[in-house]
């Protein structure tokens, strides 16, 4: 390697250091500040806990924390799964028959711009409270996999849908040879942003379940805990939350990666 190319490459590797640095020591400072400010003005913990408290709180109730973080977690990655196989299904069906998607898009727009919470507790009423959150959970993650598979079934390049008609494909061999890999980016793109809606759902439906006094799920905890004023477990209980839709996230994008990193633009891009 030539030492023009070396030096470029390691300015890179520097860079990514860098990026990834900055913000870890970012956070880092800032739960350091939070600690300082709890200590210095001596706040109680039932008004703001410090992140050390919150720490030893999530060690000592580990047992009910951690089998309530994987209920929520079964009820997302089912919500999840449904959700691909309904959205991604009927998306395919819009692509073939036009017909199908004038008569059933309404109804998925429908479902879409009616608040969650406000459905929840209709559920509630209907369902047990797993299945009740499961179907919330479904609802919000449903929409953005069905429109954005529906899109890029769509998008395909027209000067190769010709091309596809004038060796005589048919209208299954065009969906499985150029709609379907050109619908991929799109799909994954819907799956992250769905990924997170189903988390975002099923805890919308716990909160709405323990304020009924059921559920089990980490935003039942957290109801419980503020019914107790044990505001550290609230806090506790809030962490697991955000660190299960980070990981979320992260596996659906590394997910995309893995599908896209050597033949997509944009997984190309950034690569580069």
């Amino acid at each position: 390697m030539s030492q023009k190319g070396q030096n470029t490459s390691n300015r890179f590797g520097a860079e990514k250091l860098i990026n990834i640095a900055l913000p870890v020591t970012i956070f880092l400072l800032a739960i350091a500040g939070w600690e300082a400010l709890v200590r210095w003005k001596e706040i109680p913990p039932y008004v703001l806990p410090s992140p050390s408290l919150i720490a030893s709180t999530m060690v000592k109730d580990w047992a009910i924390l951690s089998a309530s973080m994987w209920v929520t977690l079964k009820i997302t990655f089912s919500a999840i799964l449904l959700a691909i196989a309904g959205g991604g299904g009927l998306a395919v069906l819009f692509a073939q028959w036009k017909w199908v998607e004038r008569s059933f898009f309404p109804f998925a727009v429908v479902l879409q711009v009616t608040p969650i919470i406000a459905i929840a507790p209709l559920l509630l009423v209907y369902l047990e409270p797993n299945t009740a959150v499961l179907v919330c959970a479904f609802i919000v993650a449903f929409f953005p996999i069905l429109s954005n598979t529906a899109l890029g079934l769509t998008s395909a390049d027209h000067n190769l849908q010709e091309l596809f008609e004038l060796y005589g494909a048919s209208r299954w061999q065009q969906l499985i040879h150029l709609r379907l890999p050109s619908a991929l980016p799109y799909f994954l793109g819907g799956l992250r942003i769905g990924g997170g809606l189903a988390l975002i759902g099923a805890i919308v439906a716990e909160l709405a379940a323990g304020s009924a006094g059921q559920g089990s799920g980490l935003a039942y905890r957290i109801v419980e805990a503020g019914f107790r004023l044990n505001i550290p477990r609230m806090f506790a209980a809030l962490v697991l939350v955000s660190a299960t839709g980070i990981a979320i996230f992260l596996f659906f994008t590394a997910l995309s990666w893995l599908l896209l990193g050597r033949w997509h633009d944009s997984a190309l891009d950034r690569k580069a």
